[in-house]
């Protein structure tokens, strides 16, 4: 609903991603921290468990990560969907990363994956007819139950 309510994102004068590191856990949405990359919650998700895995370092595209940044984001997708498969309980995926304002980026300048869990009944009139995503859980609740399994480093 504040997605709704806030209409068109304002200008930002800071990278989000570059930000959410330097916050709590909680204040930051983010469920694990690695050496060079870190995960953490879509502050406005299309489904509850949505994350994206970012690497810390601010760059815009893929082919800009180090060997090292791909790998980590790479097992941190992996460690994500055994997660919310065991805590959510869902039937598959959508993976991918928008490169690019262009390309559906919301924050273009900084690389993010997206790992949406998916459900076979997780489709309902309401994005159709009402235009609407009914989200089950807040994102303090999903953040916390991702946070405790996911697995110590």
């Amino acid at each position: 609903m504040a997605y709704i309510q806030a209409g068109p994102e304002p200008l930002r004068e800071v990278c989000p991603f570059d930000e959410a590191p330097l916050k709590s856990d909680e204040d930051g949405l983010i469920v694990a921290r690695g050496e060079t990359a870190y995960a953490l919650l879509n502050l406005f998700p299309y489904n509850s468990g949505h994350l994206l895995i970012c690497p810390y370092r601010h760059i815009a595209t893929y082919d800009e990560a180090t060997a090292d940044e791909v790998a980590e984001i790479g097992a941190m997708t992996q460690t994500a969907m055994r997660v919310l498969r065991a805590v959510s309980r869902c039937d598959g995926f959508n993976i991918g990363m928008n490169q690019g304002a262009v390309a559906g980026a919301g924050v273009a300048a900084h690389l993010h994956q997206h790992v949406v869990p998916r459900w076979a009944t997780d489709a309902n009139f309401f994005p159709i007819i009402a235009k609407t995503k009914a989200l089950p859980q807040l994102l303090g609740e999903v953040r916390q139950a991702v946070a405790d399994a996911w697995p110590a480093a």
